[in-house]
């Protein structure tokens, strides 16, 4: 096989919770009086937290303390994570889980590499807490995608190869951070349009067709 393992980012990947960060986002903007949309949200795909906040804040018209920072990025979190309550199996989708246990029967080694720091919550609320064979997130790096860190513990973590794993991924950051990892990538949604990807997806179970 040319690959042995598969490293997955989670939202936009895995399962979809852009809504529940958009609305969770949105909230702390507008406590701040802050514009936001869905085209600023879509600049933070892929990015941590306080990245995501400093990209809200460009144009906030006033300063915050780093203290002040660190207490909206929290209070968001505990607002998105309210909403992750509200997920289960059913999110998952067929294409998903067909996908996965296909992979896993074929003997790949499986990874998750997402900067989210709730990852391990979102994969139990779909009923894959136990699925993977390594989770790399934002529990354990401290730089955000196109660093390649997190796909580069990930490939530690499953003990394979970085030039022996490939990265599925629906941002462009993620697509760069598998490049600057030496991994090659397959790209979905939005990331099919960087044109950087070793392969395009049009769904997830167009993987089973790459590899």
């Amino acid at each position: 096989m040319k690959y042995s393992a598969v490293i997955f980012d989670l939202d936009g990947v895995i399962c979809h919770t852009d809504n529940y960060h958009y609305l969770a986002w949105k909230q702390i903007a507008d406590d701040l009086s802050i514009c936001f949309d869905e085209k600023i949200n879509n600049r933070l795909r892929g990015v941590s937290r306080m990245d995501s906040l400093d990209i809200i804040l460009e144009t906030y018209n006033g300063t915050l303390t780093d203290q002040e920072k660190r207490m909206y990025a929290e209070k968001k979190n505990i607002i998105y994570r309210s909403l992750l309550e509200e997920m289960s199996p059913t999110d998952l989708s067929d294409d998903v889980r067909k996908t996965l246990v296909e992979l896993q029967e074929r003997g790949y080694k499986l990874a998750v590499g997402s900067s989210s720091k709730n990852a391990k919550l979102i994969l139990n609320k779909l009923g894959l807490g136990d699925f993977f064979d390594a989770i790399s997130d934002g529990t354990n790096v401290t730089r955000s995608k196109p660093d390649p860190e997190v796909f580069i513990c990930a490939s530690e973590y499953v003990k394979v190869k970085p030039e022996k794993c490939i990265v599925v991924e629906d941002a462009k950051a993620g697509i760069e951070a598998a490049i600057a990892a030496n991994m090659d990538s397959a790209a979905i949604g939005d990331a099919t349009l960087s044109g950087m990807a070793t392969h395009n997806l049009k769904c997830l179970s167009d993987l089973l067709v790459i590899l």
